[in-house]
């Protein structure tokens, strides 16, 4: 069998993990078993972790564990796990508190064992017997948001209905010039040309200008973290997008920034000023309702300043859209926030030299991290236990304080927000203001 090597930006999330700035992808879901058979018995959270351990094993994905190899150096491949057990994977967590997404920051600390097949999956008991939730953990060189959705419904009950067929992804049109030349050639041309307009983009736009202390963290901090949940209703979310223009995801990124500001004034925070913090906006390169299918990443991103020093929230709207109409215009292989894509341009041994120091530099390149994972329009089961609710969360960067994602599933929208606990310790505070943020919006164009 041939190797399966990591490719260079699994290979990159690999090498940069570190014991306290885990780099595992996260997502909370909130089941309810309200009308199943032994609903109300206490027993659901048992019932589930018992679920998930049977069906792991029998998911090739979830089997296979990461190995350093000899050549070429410093590179590592999967390799199936003889002695794979699911009782080192799922776990049933007890607890007496009674909320779910307080449980969820401990575990979201702890990194994942290296020695395993990179994932984890803890059950934990609701605040009723109707209600349970499981925290799964994948790990960013396992997948990414899409790669771990589809990692994750192959453990759920299995949906009825057709698939569609995956749409082919577009490629690059290559100019007049590399058109002529061999292939290999004209794509090892194409592709400096790429990582060296990717890094005059970083030089020209990606300097620290106006961003506030609160989304700092001390880089040598002890890596504690915090969880908080938010469920919108998407209907308000088009409200504001028919009334004002933009895409969804215009006024999703709008009412962060929106909140952020909110947050920083309840604080008692200097009122924030200049260009605004740099915010990461990843992009996945995956295309059609299966693109979700396949390990590894395959992402890029666009870098948005976060107009926290607009006052009014109309024109914050106009800032964001305006910003992410840019980079859309430019695609998302160009521009600063494209700097995943430089991953493919690093011999294996500079990923395992250069890891810990990459993710040192993370502070530099942009400031917060807010991501959005799209979910089909499927109902997905556990057991016959229903998702009601979606949180996804993301890794915290060294250095940073605050990292957001978000999703929408069955007409609500869910902001999954991860925090250093030592810089953020009033994080419910922050996911009250994007409530608040929201019914602002809603004001401003009723």
């Amino acid at each position: 069998m041939a190797t399966e090597h990591l490719s260079p930006l699994d290979l990159a999330f690999w090498r940069m993990e570190s014991a306290d700035h885990p780099m595992h992808l996260g997502a909370l879901a909130v089941f309810r078993t309200a009308g199943q058979p032994g609903s109300g018995d206490g027993r659901a959270a048992e019932r589930a972790a018992a679920l998930l351990a049977a069906r792991c094993a029998a998911v090739p994905g979830l089997r296979r564990r990461i190995r350093d190899v000899l050549l070429p150096l410093g590179a590592a491949a999967w390799s199936p796990d003889p002695a794979f057990d699911p009782a080192r994977h799922v776990f049933l967590v007890r607890t007496d508190r009674t909320r779910v997404h307080e449980a969820a920051g401990p575990l979201m600390a702890r990194p994942l064992d290296r020695e395993l097949p990179p994932w984890e999956a803890h059950v934990l008991a609701g605040p009723d017997p109707d209600t349970f939730a499981v925290l799964f953990k994948f790990h960013h060189a396992l997948a990414d948001g899409l790669g771990a959705l589809a990692l994750a419904a192959a453990l759920f009950d299995e949906v009825p209905g057709p698939r569609a067929p995956a749409r082919p992804v577009p490629g690059q049109r290559a100019g007049s010039v590399l058109s002529r030349l061999p292939g290999a050639l004209a794509a090892r041309v194409q592709g400096v040309g790429q990582a060296l307009e990717i890094g005059a983009a970083m030089a020209r736009g990606g300097l620290p200008l106006g961003v506030p202390a609160a989304l700092t963290a001390d880089p040598t901090g002890a890596g504690t973290r915090t969880v908080a949940g938010l469920a919108l209703d998407l209907d308000e979310v088009n409200l504001i997008r028919k009334g004002a223009g933009g895409t969804v995801n215009d006024v999703l990124i709008t009412l962060v920034a929106g909140a952020l500001r909110r947050w920083l004034a309840e604080r008692g925070d200097p009122e924030p000023l200049g260009a605004g913090p740099r915010a990461l906006i990843p992009v996945s390169r995956r295309r059609g309702p299966r693109g979700a299918e396949g390990a590894g990443n395959r992402l890029s991103g666009y870098l948005l300043r976060l107009p926290l020093a607009e006052p009014d929230a109309l024109r914050r709207l106009d800032h964001v859209r305006a910003g992410m109409d840019r980079n859309k215009d430019a695609g998302p292989a160009r521009g600063a926030g494209a700097v995943a894509l430089l991953a493919d341009h690093v011999h294996p041994l500079g990923h395992r030299l250069g890891g810990p120091l990459v993710a040192q530099a993370a502070r530099l390149l942009y400031d917060i991290l807010v991501t959005s994972v799209p979910l089909p329009g499927l109902t997905f089961s556990l057991g016959g236990s229903r998702v009601h609710e979606v949180y996804p969360l993301a890794p915290l960067a060294r250095g940073q304080s605050l990292a957001v994602a978000v999703s929408t599933y069955k007409g609500t929208v869910h902001y999954g927000l991860v925090a250093d606990a030592a810089a953020v310790p009033d994080l419910a505070a922050l996911a009250g203001a994007l409530r608040a943020e929201l019914d602002a919006l809603v004001r401003e164009i009723s």
